[in-house]
């Protein structure tokens, strides 16, 4: 198991901070585990997991789109 800061995952997804956390409120992005009294961050898996699920929405649509 992977942990990644919020720098790391800005730039694995290319989103903002206020992105993330936007996309979190709204359940759309993995939420963050606290690893310290101050301190967050996130499964690598699950950031990952997200990236898949977004290439597979970015997929249907084209399907949906060009059919």
């Amino acid at each position: 198991m992977k942990f990644l800061r919020l720098k790391d995952v800005m730039e694995k997804t290319g989103l903002s901070r206020s992105a993330i956390y936007s996309k979190i409120k709204e359940r759309e992005f993995p939420a963050s585990v606290p690893i310290g009294s101050r301190t967050v961050a996130w499964l690598e898996a699950d950031v990952e997991q997200w990236l898949e699920w977004r290439v597979q929405v970015r997929d249907r649509a084209a399907k949906g789109y060009f059919n």
